[in-house]
């Protein structure tokens, strides 16, 4: 198959992904997952508050009991979480957020995580209310046995639907462990990579597999162990470096934070490599984003809590109320900010054209754009096969920039003679397209768009600290997601499942960095069905039996303002 058969493939399956995802994150879903978080934040009487206060106490261990059932203490429960959330989604799900729907995606994200903060309180308490703890030193807990027990419960002849719901959770959290949870983030880690060392991606694949694979094979408890260290430290460590990156653009932040704001409720303009985004996409990839970066109401995060040791189911959900807050309100701003006020969103051409290259039918509706040698780039560095690059050209209208731009993907090649040519792929238009301009757009896609932009203010910063916190953050949220699947192996086949799965898993690690993923939109449809069918899948589940949580959750806070409970000194 040539070029432009493999790119035709490519684009097929790309547009089926997109297909696909229309459905998942149809804005009614979106709008049902806002709800539901706006709900449980009301009927909860803003447990945000709570979640601040009691919830650090909890982590201090002032309410532990020894004799507790459970695996790991609250501190490593939630460490455990935060592992599978802040990770790249932070570094590079925020960069995709603003790359494809502007500086307002960022104004949805810190919605999205402030109400997530009930909606997470609230689906841990579930999990913790209904867990199986037949071990009490090795709990199973999360949805499946949400929906396994609490339809027992419900109606005897139940019981049945009950287990075959807990198996379709368990389906779609293998899609999302899959995809989201594991190859969005080796195939990130293998880009960052590659694009700065030249280490070819599949190297990194295999040796993130072996590090991976020796962490996992110890089950939660080394699991909690490792990550009660690793995720302080290496958080700690961003906000150190990205403080530095703001102090040096601290003039920028008001007018970036006033943006975000605006840009969320009306639509922005195209401005250099930003095709322009319109309220609906800026909407939608914060909420995509958010979602993907805190997963509150996807039902990931109570299958770890579950393992925690202690006597009150929620006191674990009051825990998890405090990672959408530090996930997204914390980190992600973090990154946002530096994205904005360095300017790396928006950057102009990496390199010209003499004249613009000539736009060429392929079939009906279908055009490509000629294959050209590529020019000198404007920063003096020499063309790689790792460098993706893309044009802008004008055809039919775009729902998301809110024009009518679009973007042309394209990647370099070497010809016999060693000079490097720039080969674009296909795409479909009613009108004649017209290139744009003569400008070579180069593709920073996720964590190296974040990378660029420390780069912008410290040349080499981005090149090794956020290639070192790449390589942090996609280790621990796969050794986190890891755990999540092997929950929902446990439930569909038992414990004797786990090894090959544990194998299974660390080698889709090797397989995401192999190169069929190449683009931030390929990225983004990639991960977005991993999400997206979890997230339809629990949704429901948490409707059904969320006034059970609640209702804890308030017995609960009354006793505790009683003096009931005793603090350990």
């Amino acid at each position: 198959m040539g070029p432009l058969g493999a790119e035709h493939s490519m684009q097929q399956l790309n547009d089926f992904m997109a297909a696909i995802n229309a459905v998942l994150w149809h804005e009614i879903v979106l709008f049902a997952l806002l709800g539901t978080g706006v709900l449980f934040t009301l009927w909860s009487r803003f447990s945000q508050f709570r979640a601040l206060s009691h919830g650090t106490e909890l982590l201090r261990g002032r309410y532990d009991a020894s004799d507790a059932p459970g695996a790991v203490s609250h501190f490593q429960a939630m460490t455990a979480a935060l592992s599978g959330t802040v990770g790249l989604g932070n570094i590079g799900g925020v960069a995709l957020a603003i790359s494809l729907g502007g500086p307002g995606a960022v104004f949805w994200m810190w919605l999205v995580g402030l109400v997530g903060m009930a909606t997470k309180l609230t689906e841990v308490t579930l999990a913790m209310l209904y867990r199986n703890v037949d071990d009490p030193r090795n709990p199973h807990g999360g949805p499946m046995w949400v929906a396994r027990k609490g339809f027992a419960a419900k109606r005897a002849d139940l019981a049945g639907f009950g287990k075959a719901v807990g198996v379709l959770l368990c389906i779609t959290l293998l899609i999302a462990t899959t995809t989201g949870g594991n190859m969005f983030q080796a195939w990130s880690v293998g880009d960052l990579t590659e694009s700065y060392f030249g280490v070819p991606s599949v190297i990194t694949g295999i040796v993130l597999a072996l590090i991976v694979g020796s962490v996992i094979i110890g089950g939660i408890s080394r699991i909690g162990a490792v990550t009660s260290k690793l995720v302080p430290a290496m958080v700690a460590l961003y906000l150190l470096a990205g403080s530095f990156v703001l102090l040096s653009n601290a003039g920028a932040i008001p007018q970036m934070l006033i943006l975000i704001v605006t840009s969320a409720f009306s639509p922005a303009d195209a401005q250099g490599a930003f095709i322009g985004g319109s309220v609906a996409s800026a909407f939608l990839f914060g909420m995509k984003r958010a979602q993907f970066s805190n997963e509150a109401g996807q039902g990931t995060s109570p299958i770890v809590h579950a393992a925690a040791r202690t006597h009150e189911p929620v006191r674990e959900g009051v825990v998890a109320g405090l990672e959408p807050f530090v996930d997204t309100v914390v980190v992600c701003t973090f990154t946002a900010l530096i994205i904005l006020s360095t300017g790396v969103w928006n950057r102009p051409p990496g390199a010209y054209f003499e004249t613009a290259p000539t736009v060429l039918p392929v079939s009906a509706s279908m055009w490509t754009v000629e294959t050209m040698a590529a020019p000198a780039r404007v920063d003096g560095r020499a063309w790689s096969t790792a460098d993706d690059v893309f044009l802008i050209y004008q055809a039919d209208a775009n729902p998301a920039s809110g024009n009518a731009l679009h973007r042309l993907y394209g990647h370099v090649e070497f010809g016999a003679s060693g000079e490097a040519t720039l080969v674009w792929g296909e795409f479909t238009s009613g009108v004649v397209p017209q290139v744009q301009n003569a400008g070579i757009y180069l593709d920073y896609t996720g964590a190296t768009l974040t990378a660029q932009a420390f780069d912008s203010v410290a040349p080499g910063l981005g090149q090794w600290l956020v290639t070192f916190a790449a390589w942090l953050f996609a280790i621990s949220t796969m050794v986190s997601w890891s755990y999540y699947g092997e929950q929902g192996i446990v439930y569909l086949a038992g414990q004797r499942a786990v090894l090959p799965y544990k194998v299974a898993y660390c080698a889709l690690i090797v397989v995401a960095t192999l190169g069929f993923i190449r683009t931030s939109t390929e990225l983004d449809n990639l991960t977005g069905i991993g999400m997206g069918v979890m997230l339809v899948a629990n949704l429901p589940i948490m409707w059904l039996f969320g006034h059970q949580a609640i209702a804890a959750y308030r017995n609960y806070i009354r006793r505790l303002d009683s003096g009931e409970f005793e603090k350990q000194q």
